[in-house]
């Protein structure tokens, strides 16, 4: 008969998130296999008198729609030969050698093909693809952008959180619309907030090309990355697109003046059911490689949509890794893919962010969700708003920048209302739908859309049918701004628009600053070269990114008022008793002088109050003593028990850890010790008190009870450090023990004796 028993603790196992996913085992036929396929070409390229007669594994005659692009426009065949005939270790190794710049890497990457490009990628680790990443991300220092969406579509709320998002630092913004006609508003009301959170940085509304480029054309929004490209001729048919086509789009983007990256992502193909059996990273190789010979500056890449299908199979996480890798050494830039949900484990998902975010991408996250994430209409992202405070610290913790500065609470409020009422201005002014100051109330201090007054959202679609037929503008919105008082704001949207004739944006890796000075990999470019090369975080930049609202000074952690009501009055030198039924109460150096709570927050004169009282309930006598030469808690109760009549006494460190201790025990021995100080209540140290005094008078006695708190050492070590540090500058090395007389009036109430 089979065993049914069943492990609680694997049937726990079964209920976390992680859990809630699927992992399968590769299936390379149906595209499930991350690298190294089985089915992957072995790296070829065969050029006679100038052409390309073969290319990994095929005939010209059997070049598909991607390899005869690729042909075309993207394979350089004056490097070509030098860059195939190096070896696979040799490429690999010169990608993470310090000592072999970028350029001459972007340079050699020109020459090859997609399989010989996957083939090397595929020979790292994860540490060292993450090294490769250093080097060759194109601009010097990393960036991020976000998402700004909401369910209600409400234009304040949009504005609101784009002020908030561009104030802590993102350098670009993108939107979306659940429904298509909004799209007119939402881009407005995104071009108008990024403007007044800081000027310079750019938006998209991510909608159908033909209305996004004519969005473009009139300069409510400044890029676009809604361009997708794919791996298998399949895809591009079902698309009704050819890499030809996307080419062409990407100009028409480009020749007014709008910056544009393509998308592209492991595992696309396999969902779609096209991935010719081959793997995911082959087939991002071919991609990348398609987006450098379309000319665009740069891609979004790193899964996107399609994470969790990547994430599934062994390797997928490295895989991703890799083709971010593959974009940066084809000198794109790269806005890497942590925006979709890769795992509903806190821990999976970090896991595969510390890849981009360590080394560091051109965009760290392809939008970091800047509202809760039931307000993110893209599908909910990797990280939201909420989030926020853990992805500065994390920052912090090492030293690295991810692209997100803190903000105080105040400068929030104050952005947020500002952009809020700059929406509402440019709406009246327009004669849009009224943004009330209800709306703009909710939208400065509320959480997310259901904080919102609900919207007249058919008024709202004709009023953005009506915008477009009436050819509104950027430049109509910044006159707009300025005839209701938003001049600073106007400014910065004529400010986008110069940018736009300008269009030194285009260049790879472009951000703007708020001066207007363009920065990209053309005069700010990656110079990484090992150890103190590169970009470097340090200084201003270091000193901003450390400084988090939540962080406070150490000095002032535990430390007593100086007008502090006394609790007790030191006397005479304590000397040994000679009551049988006596138990001391050795408080450490500090208690209930310069420190006067517990980690718990607990009065110790609420404490004193319990353990007497404890003492008192069974039948002892309790005297009170403070040891000066000792902070430990162990020596504390130590020597309280050597001058105790019945020899048991209870110590107290002013943190609230405790011992019930007895003379004839060594000092690191005890009858009872309560490490747990978080987690006691007046009635445990009350308890303490009874079990000491059992203690004293030879009763038998059952230890307290304890508990555990897991989590306690990570949410409360600092704060036990700063605790103890205080008692141990307070100690007097040899001095004496001395009585305590309690003088607080709420503690000689309590207890009754005093």
């Amino acid at each position: 008969m089979a065993d049914e028993r069943r492990s609680a603790r694997f049937e726990a196992r079964e209920a976390t998130e992680l859990r809630r996913e699927t992992l399968v085992e590769p299936w390379p036929e149906l595209g499930l296999v991350a690298a190294d396929g089985p089915a992957d070409p072995e790296p070829e390229l065969v050029v006679e008198h100038g052409v390309v007669v073969r290319l990994d594994g095929k005939d010209a005659s059997e070049l598909d729609v991607i390899d005869r692009f690729l042909v075309a426009h993207g394979l350089d065949l004056e490097v070509a030969a030098e860059a195939m005939a190096l070896p696979d270790e040799r490429l690999a190794r010169m990608l993470v050698d310090v000592d072999v710049p970028r350029d001459e890497l972007v340079r050699l990457g020109r020459g090859l093909t997609p399989a010989k490009l996957a083939r090397v990628v595929g020979m790292l680790d994860p540490v060292e693809l993450m090294m490769a990443l250093k080097k060759l991300r194109a601009r010097r220092d990393p960036g991020n952008q976000a998402h700004v969406t909401n369910l209600k579509e409400s234009p304040a709320l949009l504005a609101a959180d784009a002020a908030e998002a561009a104030r802590r630092g993102f350098d670009e913004l993108e939107t979306t619309v659940g429904v298509a006609r909004y799209a007119p508003l939402n881009a407005l009301a995104l071009l108008v907030g990024s403007q007044t959170g800081r000027p310079g940085v750019m938006t998209q509304c991510a909608v159908e090309e033909r209305r996004n480029l004519e969005l473009a054309i009139r300069g409510l929004v400044t890029y676009a990355e809604t361009l997708s490209v794919y791996g298998t001729e399949a895809v591009f048919a079902d698309g009704d697109d050819t890499p030809w086509s996307k080419a062409f789009l990407a100009s028409a983007y480009a020749s007014r003046g709008v910056k544009v990256r393509f998308t592209s992502g492991t595992g696309s193909e396999a969902l779609m059911g096209h991935a010719a059996g081959l793997s995911m990273l082959y087939l991002e190789a071919r991609c990348v490689s398609v987006v450098r010979a379309a000319g665009a500056q740069g891609v979004q890449n790193g899964s996107i949509s399609c994470v969790a299908l990547v994430l599934s199979v062994p390797g997928g996480t490295r895989a991703i890794l890799a083709e971010n890798v593959l974009a940066a050494w084809l000198d794109l830039e790269v806005a890497s893919g942590n925006d979709a949900i890769a795992s509903h484990s806190p821990i999976r998902k970090t896991a595969k962010l510390m890849g981009q975010f360590l080394p560091g991408t051109d965009f760290v996250t392809s939008g970091y969700s800047i509202m809760p994430r039931r307000d993110n209409t893209f599908g909910g992202g990797n990280y939201d708003g909420d989030d926020i405070d853990e992805w500065l610290t994390i920052q912090r913790d090492w030293q690295v920048d991810g692209g997100i500065e803190p903000v105080a609470e105040e400068e929030a409020l104050r952005v947020r209302e500002r952009a809020a009422r700059a929406v509402q201005a440019v709406f009246a002014e327009l004669g849009l739908p009224e943004v009330t100051d209800a709306e703009v109330e909710a939208a400065t201090v509320g959480h997310g859309s259901p904080d919102m007054p609900d919207r007249d959202r058919a008024a709202d679609v004709e009023a953005a049918d009506e915008l477009l037929a009436r050819g509104v503008s950027a430049l109509d919105v910044a006159l707009a701004l300025d005839r209701r008082g938003h001049e600073d704001v106007a400014e910065a949207v004529v400010g986008m628009l110069r940018q736009r004739v300008a269009a030194d944006y285009l260049q790879t890796s472009a951000v703007i600053e708020p001066d207007g000075l363009v920065r990209s990999a053309v005069n700010d470019p990656n110079l990484y070269l090992g150890p103190g090369t590169g970009y470097r975080l340090e200084g201003e930049r270091w000193e901003l990114l450390q400084a988090l609202p939540h962080v406070v000074d150490p000095r002032r952690l535990g430390a007593a008022p100086a007008d502090a009501e006394p609790i007790v009055a030191e006397g005479d030198t304590a000397r040994r008793g000679d009551d049988a039924s006596e138990v001391v109460v050795a408080v450490g150096p500090a208690f209930a002088d310069g420190l006067r709570e517990t980690i718990a927050g607990l009065s110790h004169a609420d404490v004193l109050a319990a353990v007497v009282e404890g003492v008192d309930e069974a039948g002892a006598s309790a005297r009170l003593v403070r040891i000066r030469r000792a902070a430990d808690v162990a020596f504390i109760g130590h020597d309280g028990a050597r001058l105790s009549g019945s020899g048991v006494a209870l110590g107290l460190q002013s943190k609230g850890t405790a011992v019930i201790h007895r003379a004839d025990l060594q000092p690191l021995d005890n009858l009872e010790l309560f490490g747990m100080s978080p987690l006691y209540t007046l009635e445990s140290y009350r308890a303490m008190g009874r079990n000491a005094a059992g203690y004293a008078l030879g009763q038998r006695v059952g230890p307290v009870p304890t508990e555990l708190d897991n989590f306690a050492r990570a949410k409360l070590i600092v704060l036990t450090t700063l605790l103890h540090a205080q008692e141990a500058r307070a100690v007097v090395p040899g001095a004496p023990p001395v009585e305590l007389t309690l003088i607080s009036a709420s503690l000689r109430a309590r207890s009754g004796r005093l």
